[in-house]
């Protein structure tokens, strides 16, 4: 697989930066892009992310911003300014908020993808319900994914259950960023819609957020690797 093809992005869901500079070490950045996540950049903070970029991968923040508009804007332009390759918010922040980031970030001159959380891969049709959203998953996913794209933004968060319909009614050029991405025979653990690389690549992810499966692999390199060969198996012939 080479650098320009690297769909998985690998979660940093470390305690500490310790094990998670281990891991870089191990691994090749032309063969996948990281995710920094709230737990690690609350410990460690923008030097982490800094740290991470010097090491030559590209740094998705994943911190679902979820405020007022210009509170949520301000946030995203601190994100571009320490060079990360993509950012996110929560869709559910309504239009202007979703508006305001988009604006903001396009006055970046690189300018990282932007991109909203639909509906947590952690959370069934009983868990929405209690929530007060009405409808199924997917009925979620859908709904806000549209208003994503129409306020600007570059894709979404969704589940790969969700990517098939996603793909259909947004096109080609919207991104659509799973996690809930389970190697065949591995443990689903914290996720309640998960699916094999191949089949999400299949179905029209366009990247794959996977954790465990490479992070507590006795072997990371090797378990990257069999990732990314099950990811190029299922893209289309050049």
């Amino acid at each position: 697989m080479q650098t320009t093809d690297r769909r998985v992005i690998v979660a940093l869901d470390y305690p500490a930066t310790a094990p998670a500079l281990e891991l870089l070490e191990r691994i090749d950045p032309g063969q996948c892009r990281v995710k920094i996540g709230k737990e690690m950049f609350t410990r460690a903070g923008p030097a982490f992310v800094e740290a991470v970029a010097a090491r030559g991968f590209e740094v998705f923040l994943d911190l679902k911003y979820h405020d007022i508009p210009n509170t949520v804007a301000a946030a995203c332009a601190a994100a571009a300014d320490l060079g990360v390759w993509m950012v996110n918010v929560h869709a559910s922040g309504g239009r202007r908020m979703l508006e305001t980031a988009a604006a903001r970030l396009a006055q970046h001159d690189r300018r990282p993808l932007l991109i909203a959380v639909t509906i947590l891969t952690s959370l069934g049709a009983d868990d929405l319900g209690e929530i007060g959203y009405s409808g199924s998953p997917a009925d979620n996913v859908r709904r806000l994914a549209a208003l994503a794209e129409d306020s600007g933004l570059d894709g979404v968060v969704c589940s790969p259950l969700e990517v098939g319909l996603l793909r259909a009614e947004r096109g080609s050029a919207f991104r659509l960023v799973t996690p809930g991405v389970r190697p065949a025979g591995a443990a689903s653990d914290d996720q309640k819609r998960v699916m094999t690389p191949g089949d999400a690549i299949r179905a029209g992810a366009d990247y794959l957020v996977v954790g465990r499966p490479v992070t507590a692999s006795t072997d990371p390199p090797a378990s990257l690797a069999a990732i990314n060969r099950d990811v190029a198996a299922a893209l289309p012939a050049a």
